[in-house]
């Protein structure tokens, strides 16, 4: 549980470090979760937290008894410094809060580890001038408690308000963030075991955006980079209602097809949460995603006549739709792709739910029921019976049409389940085993 004020908790104009922090866990394959009363806002939708904007470490203390009952963390990380001035010689009074906090969270969990922070330098003086001796106040704490489940992270060091504040002078902007993230995950990596399957993709740009903007494709190469050149390739587009997500929720899909002999890469594009942007925006990423791993084969060691594409949700739409819009009976899209893995994909895009995406003209022209031909590579369609978004009818349809077309279709049905099949964010339930299974013998099979 990340607690503290409002560098915790993040705001529309600055950035919380959770979020980057979120994905260094990710990228490093533990399996957690934030929890907290409050929210921050990011580009997955929110993640938990304790974070209290504009309130006092005083003010946590006088929380964190009933909080913590509530929510119970293995692990609390706290930053907290602000909402003083230096003319209340507030030290002192925080200092004492500090110890409170430890005392009342160990008082109902012994084992909880909390990381304690210097709190980061800021700009606006004279108001935060005391900051520097709260830090030397914090460390002695932290010395005189002297106990391995009380650890100083230092945020302060080598944080610089001038390059990575926002214009207030004390909020972090994304770089300052991601430094914070940094250094937590850092600390964190002190008090976790190795986790048994991190990612390291390799970050590759395929799309220059206005404002030195850039959107990349996350790449996973075959075990030992096996292969003559020529290996298959599988595609992934995360899901978000084309309006949240990240790549990487397709990062242990891509990590086991990489260590089956695929190249298996995990695709950014653009989502209205970060860009404002509709779904016709975002299919365009998506074909030139394609369109780049067409074009760079060779470096990619791709066999650029062997690319499936897969996605779930919003992300199963674009991958449908790469197989759909776009391509008729007598013509083939240049991103066109082999095989599709629709996971609950959107396959009808309703304009009432979407509203603020695609006005109600442009429903079809964005919706690959309508847009099956002969050229539609083949698909595995999975689908939960109790999904509100994707009804059973409207896979069955899409089914028939491609069949009627002569494309193969194969509609697997995962009973009860809803929207989606399984929680990429949660521990993995054996819907998710199934689907891998599926995916992989029906690749392999194609």
């Amino acid at each position: 549980m990340g607690f503290g004020d409002s560098i915790t908790e993040g705001a529309d104009y600055f950035t919380s470090y959770i979020f980057p922090l979120w994905e260094k866990l990710m990228s490093a394959g533990y399996e957690f979760d934030f929890i907290g009363p409050r929210e921050t806002k990011c580009r997955i939708g929110t993640l938990k937290c304790g974070g209290y904007s504009g309130h006092t470490v005083e003010f946590l203390d006088s929380k964190v008894d009933s909080l913590y009952r509530l929510y119970p963390a293995d692990i609390v990380l706290l930053h907290a410094g602000h909402n003083h001035s230096v003319e209340e010689n507030p030290v002192p009074h925080m200092i004492a809060s500090y110890r409170s906090i430890i005392e009342k969270i160990w008082k109902i969990n012994p084992q909880a580890f909390v990381l304690l922070a210097k709190v980061i330098p800021s700009g606006k003086l004279p108001k935060y001038s005391y900051i520097p001796e709260l830090n030397k106040q914090i460390e002695r704490l932290v010395k005189e408690v002297h106990s391995d489940h009380l650890i100083c992270v230092d945020q302060a060091a080598g944080f610089d308000w001038k390059t990575e504040t926002v214009k207030d002078k004390v909020h972090p902007n994304a770089k300052g963030a991601e430094k914070m993230a940094s250094v937590w995950f850092s600390s964190l990596q002190k008090v976790l075991k190795p986790a048994p399957n991190a990612f390291h993709p390799e970050i590759i740009k395929y799309k220059d955006l206005p404002g030195n903007d850039s959107l990349s494709i996350h790449l996973f190469r075959p075990a030992g980079n096996a292969g003559d050149g020529k290996n298959p390739a599988i595609v992934y587009f995360f899901g978000g209602g084309w309006t949240n997500g990240t790549p990487l929720q397709f990062y242990r899909e891509c990590a086991y097809f990489a260590s089956k002999g695929y190249v298996a890469i995990s695709a950014d594009y653009r989502i209205r949460s970060l860009y404002h942007s509709s779904i016709f925006d975002s299919f365009e990423d998506a074909k030139d995603v394609i369109r780049f791993i067409r074009g760079h084969a060779d470096e990619l060691r791709i066999d650029a006549d062997r690319i499936a594409v897969a996605g779930a949700s919003a992300g199963g739409h674009l991958a449908a739709s790469l197989g759909t819009i776009g391509t008729t009976d007598s013509l083939k899209a240049d991103y066109l792709p082999n095989l599709m893995l629709l996971y609950y994909p959107v396959v009808d895009v309703r304009p009432e739910r979407f509203p603020a995406l695609l006005s109600p003209d442009s429903a079809k022209a964005i919706s690959p029921l309508y847009h099956v031909s002969r050229n539609t590579p083949p698909a595995l369609f999975l689908l939960g019976t109790e999904d509100p978004i994707v009804p059973v009818g409207t896979a069955k349809a899409f089914q028939e049409k491609m069949l009627r077309k002569g494309v193969p279709c194969e509609l697997d049905l995962f009973e009860r389940a809803g929207h989606p099949i399984f929680q990429y964010r949660k521990p993995l339930t054996k819907e998710y085993g199934e689907i891998l299974d599926l995916s992989e013998r029906w690749l392999e099979r194609l």
